[in-house]
């Protein structure tokens, strides 16, 4: 049985091994288009170092990296990889063969992605809804601990929504994954940069905040969006 959908409590971050060490260190991105870029500057904003990168090459991130200061550089998919204390993976799904592989193993990975068929191709094995999109890149990252999370927010609104913890109607972002470690380290990092975390349980129970859900898009505090995903029907 899966468990119940829930917040977690503020308390319950520094007393996870290793929260502690993401929350201060290098955040990676493999990505940096509209989500990827606007979670570099929330990064910056409380105070981690960032290493951003895309498919195209570090000079096309220079200014980027000069608006983010001192904290950012520009660099490859491999380097950001390398660096990063927690990464991030924010590119299209058909494009995840791609992320570096050894760099990331025993790292913690966000994935921010969505399956959008018309831009990614037809994938069966997400049509029928045996996988999910984040499964695919766990599958693809064995040694990861790939938690999904951002994918059901508006890029401008991460830096726009976010507000301090206590917040009266803050906004919740869910989180699902299936190592604890690595979701309190991204549900820390979550509440460091303006939202609260609404653990969806393992990995696979990420479908329930895909498009088309009843939680995809709209503001919602901790309490609606766990209502939310309790709604989510599958496609077929």
């Amino acid at each position: 049985m899966v468990p119940p959908r829930q917040a977690i409590p503020e308390e319950e971050y520094a007393a996870t091994p290793g929260v502690e060490d993401c929350m201060t260190h290098t955040i990676g991105l493999i990505g940096a288009g509209h989500i990827g870029s606007q979670i570099a500057r929330a990064a910056v904003a409380a105070g981690h170092d960032v290493v951003i990168s895309n498919s195209r090459g570090p000079e096309t991130l220079q200014d980027l990296a000069a608006e983010l200061g001192p904290s950012a550089r520009a660099a490859t998919p491999a380097e950001a990889a390398a660096a990063a204390d927690l990464a991030v993976v924010t590119i299209p799904l058909k494009a995840i063969d791609s992320v570096p592989v050894e760099p990331l193993a025993g790292t913690t990975v966000i994935d921010t992605n969505n399956y959008y068929p018309q831009r990614d191709g037809h994938v069966d094995s997400l049509d029928d809804e045996s996988t999910t999109s984040s499964e695919l890149l766990q599958a693809h990252l064995p040694g990861s601990h790939v938690v999904k999370a951002f994918n059901h927010i508006g890029s401008a609104h991460i830096t726009e929504h976010a507000q301090p913890t206590g917040s009266a109607g803050r906004r919740a972002l869910s989180i699902a994954g299936d190592d604890a470690a690595a979701k309190a380290a991204v549900a820390a990092f979550i509440d460091e940069i303006g939202f609260d975390v609404v653990d969806l349980g393992p990995l696979a129970e990420g479908w329930r905040i895909q498009p088309d859900t009843p939680g995809y898009g709209p503001r919602l505090t901790s309490a609606e969006l766990r209502e939310a995903t309790d709604a989510a029907r599958r496609r077929g």
